[in-house]
């Protein structure tokens, strides 16, 4: 009873988050933005709680329970794209005012390009929303006893009730929170109890196979798909870019990614090594996602279970939330605002979209059943078809709009065929799709070149004479 309290204060907590931010998201850029203020701690934090979902901590344990410290390899790469994020891309879309993937593709290569990474990013946002509604119900269903269905819904309303109330003002207050519960109950409560109930690492050395500590135990052909997947993927996570949007100044935007970044990496390490602690614990968990929750309600005293447990939300929540917010914000702003421009200015039809596309995810969570897969589908897409193109559109004077356009089409049909011929959570797709984008990319923007050139990333007001990138 004391560890659903704990839980129900925690959420009634969020609530009161939201409704704070309610109070502040007075018009489109505060809903969407935070009004542009975040400073770093509070820019740290909020970037951290993006990364550190489900995926991380659910997941992140799921593959210490399987491979141990390699396991580690996955949060790894993504607190590297977060990192990468501030060293290359922060100052620049900071300067230019850009805040979502669709709007660099549409300044640089023009309306086609903009709306089919519009796409892409809408269904990449929606399927890593999807993995962290399913963390939420693993959670509630392995400790609590609660059915997953039920469990599943009653984490997305109160997720939703304060996202769609205050947008990114809401969001931003409940992840300083949120990073505040996951630091204490992963590094100060569980990882240490866990290990301890295991015997330390020195036990755990002598019942484990020996690649559990050993960096590549989880095998380099993982951890290349996982480079691929989640260091590219992550540096064009729409996501990750609207929070650069929400720091009072590209200084803080930089220095707080690279932070965030350490942070993660750090959290990667614990959760692999409490997965592992896991392993001896429970050896023969039917399912690997449950090591998490099942370590938890195994070395936790009453009233400190609902902490973790809270920590647990707290991650899939976060990320939950700020994803879906990041894809809403696309969908308004690069889809929406064609068809009708004046409403899309709106905090109104943010809102829509935002309840829209979180209740999509929803009904997308009883069909995947894996946090890991679902993120994996997503990931393949994402990395594949855009990478290439934004980061061309940033730094290539020679891109051009008939060059992104054709290896976003011909990248995504690789990765999807591929997922389809060797499954969703083979390696291939990625590696052949991000390998076409290239190909495809550069051999059509040489050949377009003097005939398409590409115009600059700068505001139409600030266009100068020569429209290439120099």
């Amino acid at each position: 009873m004391i560890d659903y309290l704990v839980i129900v204060a925690y959420f009634a907590a969020l609530l009161v988050a939201g409704y704070a931010g309610l109070r502040r998201a007075r018009d489109t850029k505060g809903f969407v933005l935070a009004g542009r203020r975040l400073g770093p701690f509070m820019y740290m934090s909020a970037l951290s709680t993006v990364v550190l979902g489900g995926t991380s901590t659910i997941g992140g344990m799921s593959l210490g329970y399987q491979y141990g410290l390699s396991g580690a390899a996955l949060v790894f790469m993504l607190a590297l794209g977060i990192m990468a994020i501030g060293v290359f891309f922060s100052r620049v879309l900071y300067k230019y005012d850009l805040y979502t993937v669709a709007q660099v593709l549409g300044r640089r290569y023009g309306v086609s390009a903009r709306r089919i990474s519009a796409v892409v990013v809408v269904f990449y946002t929606l399927m890593v929303g999807v993995s962290q509604v399913l963390a939420i119900g693993t959670i509630f269903n392995v400790v609590l006893g609660m059915p997953p269905a039920p469990a599943i819904i009653v984490g997305f309303v109160v997720t939703m009730a304060y996202c769609v109330a205050g947008g990114m003002w809401s969001i931003t207050l409940t992840d300083v929170l949120q990073f505040v519960v996951m630091t204490i109950g992963i590094f100060g409560l569980l990882a240490p109890l866990v290990l301890a109930h295991a015997g330390g690492i020195g036990h755990m050395a002598d019942v484990l196979p020996a690649d559990f500590f050993t960096p590549d135990g989880i095998g380099w052909p993982t951890i290349l798909a996982y480079f691929l997947l989640f260091f590219f993927g992550f540096m064009v996570d729409q996501g990750n870019w609207q929070r650069i949007g929400t720091a009072r100044s590209p200084k803080v935007a930089m220095w707080g990614c690279v932070a965030a970044g350490v942070y993660c990496m750090l959290y990667g390490v614990t959760a692999a090594l409490a997965g592992a602690a896991a392993r001896v614990l429970f050896p023969s968990l039917a399912d690997p996602d449950q090591a998490f929750a099942s370590a938890a309600k195994a070395v936790l005293p009453v009233g400190v279970l609902g902490v973790v447990l809270a920590a647990g939300l707290a991650a899939a929540m976060s990320t939950a939330s700020g994803l879906l917010i990041g894809g809403s914000t696309v969908a308004v702003q690069d889809l929406y605002a064609d068809v009708a421009p004046r409403r899309a200015n709106t905090v109104a039809a943010n809102r829509w979209a935002l309840f829209g596309l979180s209740l999509l995810a929803l009904v997308l969570s009883f069909v995947f059943t894996s946090v890991v897969t679902a993120t994996t589908v997503a990931a393949d897409l994402l990395a594949s078809a855009l990478f290439v193109p934004v980061v061309a559109a940033l730094f290539w004077r020679r891109a051009t709009a008939p060059g992104a356009v054709s290896s976003m089409i011909v990248s995504a049909v690789v990765t999807v065929v591929l997922m389809g011929v060797y499954g969703v959570d083979a390696n291939e797709p990625v590696i052949y799709g991000l390998l076409s984008s290239v190909v495809v990319f550069v051999a059509v923007s040489l050949a377009t070149y003097r005939r398409h050139p590409s115009p600059s990333l700068r505001p139409p007001a600030e266009e100068p004479a020569v429209s290439p990138v120099g």
